[in-house]
């Protein structure tokens, strides 16, 4: 996604709204995405690729150096949304040389720490561009396999609100190399009262589990998902591990809903009230 020049001062209340012009590039190409960049006037780039592993964290490099090259692109947001992933892991690592990256640059640049993405929680009549996991509860199959005690905070922001706090960041004079946005700070087990209409099957993984690599599987998850079965629970119960450290505990006092008091993002109940007649 980019953004032109002109708009810079424009205010977008609803992204519902804005329309935008596909053009195809190739990530492996330094030279032709920078021409792309510089003939369209291309002022920031927010980068939503799916950075997970070397070839995807490449591309992302690849459109660094491709916007420093471009010459006119003066702004970046990092394909770092959700929570700052441990450098030991690879999600992390491919995270990082991004951010090495852009250190060398003199660009303005950001990534947003949300927590965890609301949308997995919502029926199938949510807005969502997200493909459909359940972590930690099936609202759909009434069945929940918890990380730690459920009483660890977690932050939770739907993704069609953290682009509305994006739009809004757009027109701060400064960018901090972090910022925060959030739809509601609540624990698992204060979530899972809120959904609970029907009792859940629930389960708790201690930490010696999630160590392990292994979570409590919930049905949304079976053969439904874009990641292999071993892949899909590992990287739950590094979620999961991740609960237990406080990294989906996002600093709400330094949060960008103190700035955009106008932005209303939902909140869970009113995500688990759209199950109702479903």
């Amino acid at each position: 996604m980019v953004r032109d020049s002109h708009l810079m001062d424009t205010k977008i209340s609803d992204t519902s709204e804005v329309s935008a012009t596909t053009i195809s590039v190739d990530y492996n190409d330094v030279d032709s995405m920078a021409k792309v960049l510089a003939d369209n006037k291309v002022h920031t780039i927010i980068s939503a690729l799916r950075v997970f592993d070397a070839p995807t964290s490449e591309a992302e490099v690849n459109l660094v150096r491709a916007t420093v090259q471009a010459g006119n692109p003066k702004r970046f947001i990092a394909s770092v949304w959700g929570i700052q992933y441990s450098k030991t892991s690879t999600v992390g690592q491919a995270r990082e040389r991004t951010l090495v990256e852009l250190r060398r640059t003199k660009l303005d640049w950001t990534r947003f720490n949300n927590g965890f993405f609301l949308d997995y929680y919502g029926p199938p009549s949510l807005k969502s561009y997200m493909t459909r996991v359940a972590f930690a509860i099936d609202v759909a199959n009434k069945k929940a396999g918890i990380p730690g005690t459920g009483d660890e905070p977690m932050t939770f922001t739907h993704t069609f609100d953290v682009a509305k706090f994006v739009v809004a960041a757009l027109d701060l004079p400064e960018w901090d190399e972090i910022m925060y946005c959030y739809g509601e700070k609540i624990s698992w087990n204060e979530f899972l009262k809120l959904a609970e209409e029907t009792r859940f099957n629930v389960a708790y993984d201690p930490p010696e589990k999630l160590q392990k690599g292994e979570i409590t599987e919930l049905p949304l998850n079976v053969g439904t998902v874009d990641f292999p079965k071993e892949v899909l629970q590992g990287l739950m119960a590094l979620w999961g591990l991740y609960v237990l450290e406080g990294k989906f505990d996002i600093p709400t006092d330094k949060a960008l809903n103190k700035v955009f008091p106008d932005v209303q993002p939902l909140k869970v109940r009113d995500v688990l009230g759209m199950w109702r007649g479903q």
